[in-house]
């Protein structure tokens, strides 16, 4: 199993308005990094191409209130995995989060994603920054 983690990201929102925004996949795709294409979302589900790679889906399968969002592999994807996104209130307005994936990703491929794999989920974690006020 393959686990990636994310760096940890303060934010100028609270808990809540991290949480409401990302429990929503259509919300994602303003947080997508460039060579993202093809996206393609419902609240609880999205699909997307990076470019030069396969094809991704995911699925929201479960939400802690305010904290926890977890995302699970959803449809053919080249394999399984889950993403957390965690989220901690440091302050009335202000929170930090974290992206955390575990793949079932065999040893060769591995060597190949790892680190644009890793570089995603810090991009995507970043982005939380900039996740706009209500």
């Amino acid at each position: 199993m393959t686990r990636i983690e994310s760096e940890t990201v303060a934010t100028e929102r609270s808990q809540n308005r991290i949480f409401t925004f990302l429990a929503d996949f259509n919300n994602f795709q303003a947080l997508m990094p460039e060579q993202i294409t093809n996206w393609q979302s419902t609240s609880d589900t999205c699909r997307f191409t990076i470019n030069g790679m396969a094809q991704i889906g995911m699925r929201i399968a479960s939400k802690e209130a305010d904290s926890k969002i977890h995302i699970v592999s959803d449809g053919k994807n080249p394999f399984e995995f889950t993403m957390d996104v965690l989220i901690h209130a440091t302050g009335e307005q202000s929170s930090n989060g974290q992206l955390i994936f575990e793949g079932d990703i065999n040893p060769f491929i591995r060597k190949m994603i790892e680190s644009p794999l890793h570089s995603f989920v810090n991009e995507l974690a970043k982005k939380m920054k900039d996740i706009p006020a209500a």
